[in-house]
């Protein structure tokens, strides 16, 4: 594989980015604005009904995000009428075939202009509704790669993924496609078209049934954990996003199309500043639980590796993916963007500076007081960590309903506040237990190809730089990360 540079590559293309609101989406149109402004145009699919919500929609949730604050600098004055020429907003729906495009003109435009397309859409939720799941996660993939089709100039597709579509399997994990209704635990009868219907016939019969939307959106979340677990997956946004995959393999015929497969997403290394992130990630639950006093225990391998990554470094692999896979047409490419091979951090690592990072800076709550923490007690199986749960506060905490019932509500100020954090240790337990015991490393072959290709082909590694190597792990999340969550999510 040879690689040119990158910045020539991206002038004057028009590029297609879908789900474009995402996390990784806003960095991505940002990295581009940046360091090449003679990109032709970037089409900004987002969820919308029509153009004037969409509009809002890139004003509110895109452009007046801080992340675009370095590029507002440079620009001054021009920075507005730049967005203006250069982004341009699509209202949309990957959940609907032809991707809900309702305007022909620009339907038309797509499919002429289109050079390259980047797939973020995806929801991450891992309780999500099955049915919202399966119609973003996976049939948006499909509707994605139809309308692909119809793109005359497209020289690239590039989906982006989960590492996790592995499900809970441990050892090494390689950089290999989900083969259409394959199951992880060998289960047979995995056919995406039947899950579909198991979905409409299941929202047919609860509003049959006069079921309120309280009581659909339960149902819809039970089913989903129900069908990933029957096939070896953990969650139901693993389960859908390895479905998407699959579509990937059966239905790309000859396009060019890339799968790129990040791990845990973390705030920015570097650019366009250090610490930016978004909405409460993975990691960054426990990090909010445990500096809000919230999370005194959790069971989980302490030793055990968990592969995080900076996003700018996703979407450097991201963009070099792209150039690479325009210019070299591929069959079957799938890249690991993660750290678990290249530079290993353990859940120990993780536990010692939050506690250090939040004694020596607690977090200030609504009241304007200092939440004290202390170290947390880590067990290594799920059974010693229920026996402590039960013992230290749900016997006790029984007791309080008592004698608060009996007092008339005196203590239910206390009473709630015990109720939240002992639901809320839970909950973050029941949502991460599958990665908390995780013992894989994820294979990164061919992203080390791509980086060789692109150190060897003079490509500009200062600024596309995507090897977790350069990481120092205790400066990123005492000096970056752990700053970045406290100010742009905890706010």
């Amino acid at each position: 594989m040879e690689l040119g540079n990158i910045i020539p590559f991206l002038e004057d293309k028009n590029i297609l980015v879908i789900g474009a609101a995402g996390f990784l989406a806003k960095i991505f149109v940002e990295k581009v604005l940046r360091v090449q402004p003679n990109v032709k145009k970037l089409y900004l699919l987002l969820r919308a009904t029509d153009t004037k919500s969409a509009t809002q929609r890139l004003q509110h949730e895109i452009i007046q995000k801080d992340l675009f604050r370095l590029l507002e600098e440079n620009l001054g004055a021009k920075f507005n009428s730049f967005v203006s020429e250069k982004l341009t907003v699509v209202p949309g729906d990957i959940s609907q075939d032809d991707l809900n495009l309702k305007d022909p003109i620009l339907r038309e435009e797509l499919c002429r202009q289109t050079h390259c397309i980047i797939n973020f859409a995806a929801t991450t939720n891992f309780e999500e509704r099955y049915d919202v799941a399966l119609g973003i996660n996976t049939f948006g993939v499909k509707h994605v790669l139809n309308f692909a089709k119809s793109c005359i100039k497209l020289k690239v597709l590039v989906h982006v993924s989960t590492a996790y579509v592995c499900g809970e399997k441990g050892g090494q994990i390689l950089e290999d496609p989900c083969q259409m209704g394959v199951s992880l635990n060998g289960v047979s009868g995995l056919d995406i078209d039947l899950e579909k219907k198991m979905v409409e016939n299941k929202l047919y019969q609860l509003r049959q049934e006069g079921a309120t939307e309280n009581d659909v959106k339960m149902a819809m979340k039970d089913l989903g954990i129900q069908r990933a677990t029957k096939y070896g997956w953990p969650n139901t946004y693993v389960f859908t996003k390895a479905l998407g995959e699959m579509f990937v393999e059966t239905l790309k015929e000859n396009m060019s199309v890339v799968i790129v497969r990040p791990t845990i997403v973390s705030s920015t290394y570097r650019e366009p500043f250090p610490g930016w992130v978004e909405g409460v990630r993975t990691i960054d639950s426990f990090i909010a639980a445990y500096c809000k006093g919230k999370l005194k225990c959790f069971p989980g391998d302490i030793k055990a590796i968990f592969d995080v990554i900076p996003a700018d470094m996703v979407m450097n692999a991201i963009i070099m993916a792209l150039v690479a896979h325009a210019n070299h047409p591929c069959d079957n490419i799938i890249y690991h963007v993660g750290s678990s091979v290249a530079n290993p951090i353990r859940y120990q690592n993780l536990k010692d500076y939050g506690v250090r990072y939040f004694m020596a800076k607690p977090w200030v709550n609504k009241k304007g007081n200092p939440i004290k923490v202390g170290e947390i007690t880590v067990f290594d199986n799920i059974t010693s960590f229920r026996r402590y749960m039960f013992v230290r506060y749900l016997l006790p905490f029984k007791g309080l309903e008592l004698v608060n019932a009996v007092f008339f509500q005196y203590f239910q100020e206390t009473y709630l506040d015990i109720k939240r954090k002992v639901h809320a240790m839970m909950r973050l337990v029941d949502l991460y237990k599958p990665y908390l015991f995780f013992n894989g490393v994820f294979d990164n072959m061919n992203t080390e190809k791509l980086q060789m290709a692109a150190k060897q082909g003079g490509v500009e590694m200062d600024l596309f730089y995507f090897d977790p190597k350069m990481i120092e792990w205790e400066d990123y999340f005492m000096n970056v990360h752990i700053p970045g969550v406290v100010k742009y999510v905890l706010k």
